[in-house]
């Protein structure tokens, strides 16, 4: 087993509605983390909360659109994440963006 030094979690929260250029921000922030490298990243859609402006967002059954809570794990190198966060913000106006510090495990085998 292999520890990863200096391994941080960006999470990025925005809105499932929220685009950049046309596409959803979600998948235009994973397809740019993708093309620079990045360890992993995962989408996970919520089904209930709310954002800076206090309106509740839910999965309401029988409804077509919605615009659910989205956030963002991106989990590599602090210094990584942290040259990519003005090109990330660029994808996701308005949205929240924190970076915590993890302990990485990677088991080799």
């Amino acid at each position: 087993m292999e520890i990863a030094e200096n391994a941080v979690r960006l999470k990025i929260y925005l809105g499932e509605s929220d685009e950049f250029e046309g596409v959803p921000a979600y998948k235009a922030v994973v397809h740019f983390l993708r093309s620079q490298g990045i360890w992993g990243a995962t989408v996970m859609i919520g089904a209930y909360g709310y954002g800076k402006r206090s309106k509740i967002h839910s999965v309401q059954p029988l409804r077509l659109s919605q615009d659910l809570p989205v956030t963002i794990e991106v989990v590599d190198n602090r210094e990584k994440l942290e040259a990519l966060i003005p090109e990330i913000s660029r994808r996701v106006q308005g949205g929240l963006i924190t970076l915590d510090a993890i302990q990485v495990l990677r088991h080799l085998g």
